[in-house]
């Protein structure tokens, strides 16, 4: 794997994370215990780090792991995070993991997305929410995203649509910041162009007296509040584990609680939502 001509340095590279974290050099070299001259020559090119620096500088900026090989090959070294896709043999106790939380996590809802929000695996508490959803938007890779929020997905029935959306569209921007994903600035572009959501950088502020953000959904007959926890694998050394997150969302409400489990019941015990691992 090779850069293309004419793409930035190692250093170059390093002083744009030091910079979009918003640390200066002095900030970054006291972090890191390097000396501002010697740090101020791999950023200008006039010292070549070494593949322990690379990485040792990556770790103090929390670069992602798949910036962190761009960083190596632009250095000149090979890549050191390796990509496995979640049906290889070496991924057996990740899978078996994630279908049992997802199993667990039922009746209610819980999706695995990968790093451009598209979905890698869901229970039936999806399946569920999403009915009546448009099949191009379930179609695979189906984004979480996309399906949260274009008219002909789940935004008709979300109650609170302008604080949902407003929620989702400051993560998404989060993710382009930390990331500089061109694929997640173009989804962003095709989000905020929906009816009905609201751009993170023109809403207004939540209000603070509020505990949590709850996702108030409107099915057939049934209201629905919930909330919702991210959890991602804290030791992952592969960019797939990396980047896959879990998003399960729990009851708010009683009500919301017989709901769901009156849904599920309604639901096939062998059915399940479209799961893919090959977009990771």
């Amino acid at each position: 794997m090779a850069l293309p001509e004419g793409a930035p340095s190692a250093g170059a590279l390093l002083r744009e994370w030091r910079q979009r974290r918003n640390l200066s050099q002095l900030e970054l070299a006291t972090r890191s215990a390097v000396s501002v001259r010697h740090l101020s020559f791999i950023e200008t090119g006039r010292a070549r780090p070494s593949r322990e620096m690379v990485l040792y500088l990556a770790e103090r900026l929390d670069v992602p792991l798949r910036e962190r090989n761009h960083l190596l090959l632009a250095a000149g070294f090979a890549p050191v995070f390796g990509e496995r896709s979640l049906e290889e043999s070496e991924m057996a106790a990740v899978r078996e993991a994630l279908e049992r939380f997802l199993s667990a996590h039922e009746p209610y809802p819980a999706v695995v997305v990968d790093r451009r929000w598209n979905i890698v695996a869901a229970n039936r508490g999806v399946a569920y929410v999403t009915r009546g959803v448009a099949p191009e938007l379930l179609a695979l890779p189906a984004n979480a995203l996309r399906i949260a929020l274009h008219p002909d997905g789940m935004a008709p029935r979300i109650s609170n649509l302008a604080e949902w959306s407003r929620y989702l569209l400051a993560r998404l921007r989060r993710a382009i910041e930390a990331t500089r994903d061109p694929g997640l600035e173009s989804l962003y572009q095709e989000l905020v162009a929906y009816p009905g959501v609201t751009p993170d950088d023109r809403a207004s502020p939540a209000d603070p007296n509020d505990v949590l953000l709850m996702h108030e959904l409107q099915l057939d007959d049934r209201r629905l509040t919930l909330f919702s926890t991210l959890t991602t694998f804290g030791t992952a050394r592969d960019l797939t584990l990396a980047e896959l997150t879990i998003e399960a969302f729990y009851p708010a409400d009683p009500q919301t609680t017989e709901a769901l489990t009156a849904a599920i019941r309604e639901i096939h015990p062998g059915s399940r939502a479209p799961r893919s691992a090959a977009h990771i």
